[in-house]
C-alpha cells in the first residue's frame, strides 16, 4: 500500500507589529515578525483591508492608512494563513451600571470597551474639562451628587488611532438618570 502525507503550514506566532507612526499620524512602518523558521530566506506578503499588495515582499512594510484599515501578512506560499489584522480601535461601547435610576451618594461605574488590534487603552474624560477623570476601562464614581452631571466620554486609543463615545448623566430630584442614547461617537487619527 501506498502511504500519503499531507502537511499542514501554520505559523501561528505570525503577527504584525507596528514600529513607527510618522509625524503625520497617517504613516506607518509596520514588521511582519515570525518565530517560525523555516530554511531559507522569508519571503513575505502583505494584505491592506484584506486586498493583496503586490509591490511588497519584505518583512517592513512602510504606508498610509486611515484608521479603520486593516493590515496583516503571511509568508509567501502561505497565503491562507495570515497573521491577525492590526487596525485602530472600533467605535467603543459605553454602558452604565448600575442601569436603573440612582439614587444621590450612591457609586456609578461606567464601562468602556473597543475591538482594537494591538489592544486599545482607555481613558475618561469630562466634557469641558482637561484633566482625564480615569484610565482604564472601567470608571467608578463614587458618592455621585449632582455636580457630577454631566456628558463623559471614553476614548480607545492604540497606535493606529483613536476613538471615543459619549455618555450623558442627569441628577433628577436626587436621582440620576443616564441616557445611553444620546451617544456622540468620534473619529480620529493618532495624535501624540
Amino acid at each position: 500500500p501506498v502511504i500519503k502525507y499531507r502537511f499542514l503550514f501554520s505559523c501561528p506566532a505570525l503577527q504584525v507589529q507596528v514600529i513607527r507612526v510618522y509625524q503625520s499620524q497617517t504613516k506607518a512602518e509596520l514588521k511582519c515578525h515570525s518565530s517560525c523558521s523555516p530554511a531559507g530566506r522569508l519571503s513575505y506578503v502583505w494584505f491592506k483591508n484584506r486586498e493583496h499588495i503586490t509591490s511588497v515582499e519584505t518583512s517592513t512594510y512602510t504606508t498610509w492608512f486611515n484608521p479603520t484599515d486593516l493590515f496583516s501578512c503571511a509568508l509567501k506560499g502561505h497565503e491562507k494563513f495570515p497573521s491577525p489584522s492590526v487596525y485602530g480601535p472600533k467605535l467603543p461601547s459605553v454602558s452604565v451600571s448600575p442601569s436603573a435610576e440612582i439614587v444621590e451618594g450612591s457609586s456609578v461605574t461606567l464601562t468602556c470597551s473597543s475591538d482594537a488590534n494591538p489592544a486599545a487603552k482607555y481613558t475618561w474624560y469630562k466634557e469641558n474639562e482637561d484633566s482625564p477623570k480615569a484610565s482604564g476601562q472601567i470608571f467608578t464614581i463614587t458618592d455621585f451628587r449632582a455636580e457630577h452631571s454631566g456628558n463623559y466620554y471614553c476614548e480607545a486609543q492604540n497606535r493606529r488611532g483613536r476613538q471615543n463615545s459619549t455618555l450623558h448623566l442627569t441628577v433628577v430630584a436626587g436621582k440620576f438618570l443616564h441616557d445611553t442614547n444620546c451617544l456622540v461617537n468620534r473619529q480620529y487619527h493618532l495624535a501624540n
